[in-house]
């Protein structure tokens, strides 16, 4: 599970508790296995949830984490506001 919201959305909504935490703005960077910046567990096998605010930019994040080849990425439908709900 990875939470892409910036550090003041997180601070103001909320944390998503275990999420691994990396800002919208580096994401391709840090899950592409050829990337010099990229994670250690950066592989194309991997599986990636992406969590934003609502829904929509973890959409977006997912296709570009696909077109880099993270095959396995995909998103959570209405992000960490719909997750919230269900608590």
């Amino acid at each position: 599970m990875v939470d892409i919201r910036p550090a003041a959305q997180r601070d103001a909504e909320g944390a998503l508790p275990g999420a691994l935490i990396i800002e919208r703005n580096v994401l391709e960077w840090r899950f592409d296995p050829s990337s010099d910046a990229s994670l250690p567990i950066a592989d194309h096998d991997m599986q990636v949830i992406v969590v934003c605010q609502e829904g929509y930019a973890s959409s977006l994040a997912t296709a570009s984490l696909q077109d880099v080849g993270i095959h396995q990425a995909t998103d959570v439908i209405g992000g960490y506001a719909a997750w919230r709900e269900l608590l």
